[in-house]
């Protein structure tokens, strides 16, 4: 009986823990996020519960961690990239209309700083201006007076003025405070230390139009653009996100200083994966089987030291490369200029920083394919490689007739997983060369060495514009390529999925 209470107690404890997060999500307007937890929480109480679901109870963490973490942010990146979100897009309507609403503007050039004195009767706040001076009758400072008359005086109250330590406690009452002067302007807090005349700028009206009453424009809401634009063309900043269906997606191939851009990247992102894949492997293969001949001595040490690369973090490693590349200081041009008489621009000429990505890549690799080849080599018969020998066959016709057909089946897996890996190899990119150098003509951040994802990096955090969305459409367009990619590697390969 009080384990059952106790069950049935942290259940309801979670559940409310739950249902009070989701509330608060709601509160803040995020209706995605709380949906997608209240559909987490209704399948973990009904899992949970339901007798007959007893064996899925274990594997639902897996399950919702899965939706929660893949799924989901795979989806709502989808549904990103079919809206306009941006820097200038990126409020709801109602928080565009709430930041419009709350601006002001100062209607002419007179500021009056002011004082407060407090007396028996209450406090009286002297403004002091350029042509005249101006002081209210005692008032309290509590809220209950907002507006109040401040008249013009010849001198100035009796006494000291408050401390700003205490005017800054009062600074509250003060925003709620209006002073009406006798020739009829109204004056509001201006800043801690002064008074002036502030109006509201926009006027909302009923039709959902906004008027500007400093420049007296009106502007009418655009929900094809998500801007408040007035007859002339002019868009009021910041503007709302809406949807604007498969803009995003046409814009990648219809808009060419995208169009070009793009596909440059995507053939080099194509590129720079397969060649990373054949270059590892082979690298990996050669020492490999280097490592596995008999006459070599020492072989434990060797070992060590070719797979030290793995062990290495791999931003050390590639900013130690950097530094190696430097066309000014490092001592690979140092080398090169002494030997050849050259300096290579490794970082300004396309090719050139195309090669060094792929010679720092081939080095942070290569220990992996090792490692593997290194396995698969054991498990191959000897009297294979002896037969081979009585037929008169050499080293290259043992590899290409021996060893490579026995271990490229259970390679191909991880081939695919490392091809898939340096599709999206970030870190490498943005520490190495940052995109480097840049493609002219292209109205997007986009470099020779950009990958995909760097790409699509740049263009949602490092564009004056920061468009989300386009951003959004190119990562959907990743995934697929990836997805595909993948998937058809795995069928030539005849790897049951």
């Amino acid at each position: 009986m009080i384990r059952m209470i106790l069950k049935w107690g942290a259940l309801a404890a979670l559940v409310a823990m739950a249902l009070y997060l989701i509330l608060a999500l709601y509160a803040q307007q995020e209706f995605v996020f709380a949906m997608l937890f209240l559909v987490l929480t209704a399948s973990a109480v009904f899992v949970f519960v339901h007798k007959k679901l007893y064996a899925h109870r274990y594997i639902f963490p897996a399950v919702a961690g899965m939706g929660l973490f893949v799924i989901f942010p795979l989806m709502y990146t989808v549904g990103i990239g079919f809206t306009n979100y941006s820097a200038s897009n990126l409020l709801s309507y109602e928080q565009v209309q709430d930041n419009l609403l709350e601006r002001t503007y100062q209607s002419d050039s007179i500021r009056y700083d002011y004082r407060i004195y407090e007396t028996d009767a209450g406090y009286v706040i002297y403004l002091e201006g350029e042509q005249q001076d101006l002081a209210t009758a005692p008032l309290k400072l509590d809220g209950s007076q907002t507006r109040v008359e401040a008249s013009s005086v010849s001198e100035k109250p009796a006494g000291e003025p408050l401390a700003m330590r205490d005017v800054i406690q009062l600074r509250s009452e003060l925003r709620e405070l209006d002073l009406t002067t006798e020739d009829g302007r109204e004056l509001s807090l201006a800043s801690l230390r002064s008074f002036a005349a502030i109006r509201d700028q926009f006027t909302m009206h009923e039709n959902g139009s906004i008027t500007d009453n400093q420049a007296d424009v009106t502007y009418f809401p655009d929900h094809e653009t998500g801007f408040y634009r007035s007859a002339d063309g002019d868009r009021l900043s910041p503007g709302w996100t809406v949807n604007i269906g498969w803009d995003n997606y046409l814009k990648v191939v219809s808009d060419p200083s995208i169009r070009g851009p793009f596909f440059e990247i995507f053939v080099w992102t194509l590129s720079f994966a397969v060649a990373t894949v054949v270059f590892t492997l082979a690298l990996g293969l050669l020492l490999a089987n280097l490592l596995q001949w008999d006459q070599i001595r020492g072989k434990g040490f060797y070992r060590t030291m070719l797979i030290l690369p793995y062990a290495v973090p791999a931003f050390i490693s590639i900013l130690v490369f950097k530094g190696l590349f430097n066309q000014n200081f490092g001592e690979i041009n140092l080398v090169l200029e002494g030997l050849f008489g050259m300096r290579p621009d490794w970082f300004s000429d396309p090719a050139l920083a195309r090669t060094m990505i792929l010679i720092v890549n081939t080095w942070l690799g290569y220990p992996y394919m090792m490692l593997l080849c290194m396995g698969l080599l054991q498990a191959i018969p000897r009297d294979l490689y002896e037969a081979s020998a009585m037929d008169g066959a050499g080293p290259v016709n043992n590899l290409f007739n021996v060893t490579l057909p026995l271990i490229i089946k259970p390679l191909m897996p991880l081939l695919i997983a490392s091809f898939a890996f340096n599709f999206n190899n970030f870190v490498l990119i943005a520490l190495l060369t940052g995109g480097a150098p840049d493609i002219i003509g292209a109205s997007t951040p986009a470099g020779t060495t950009d990958l995909l994802v760097s790409y699509t990096y740049r263009i949602a955090f490092q564009d004056s514009g920061q468009n989300f969305g386009l951003a959004a459409a190119i990562a959907t367009a990743i995934f697929l390529v990836v997805g595909a990619l993948s998937l058809i590697n795995l069928k030539l390969s005849k790897v049951k999925v």
